[in-house]
């Protein structure tokens, strides 16, 4: 996946959680990553400042596990 909004969410993933660039596919969920649930609610909060959006709160849960990098972008893409 290569769309501008994927690239943002991969930059901040690279430069705030120092996530290798390598490990930043569409399909990795955001806990295999190593994000735990206070890290996704961080980065959530990361990337609505960067699009300048908010996402409702029941659209991530991140008790769920199974939030992908591809389904945070649609949600990124649909909120925009």
């Amino acid at each position: 996946m290569n769309s501008p909004t994927f690239n943002t969410i991969a930059a901040i993933l690279e430069q705030d959680f120092h996530v290798p660039a390598a490990r930043l596919q569409p399909d990795v969920a955001l806990t295999e990553l190593g994000l735990d649930a206070l890290s996704q609610l961080e980065l959530v909060l990361a990337v609505e400042d960067a699009f300048r959006l908010r996402f409702p709160s029941a659209f991530l849960d991140p008790r769920d596990g199974t939030i992908t990098l591809h389904r945070l972008c649609e949600l990124v893409e649909k909120s925009g």
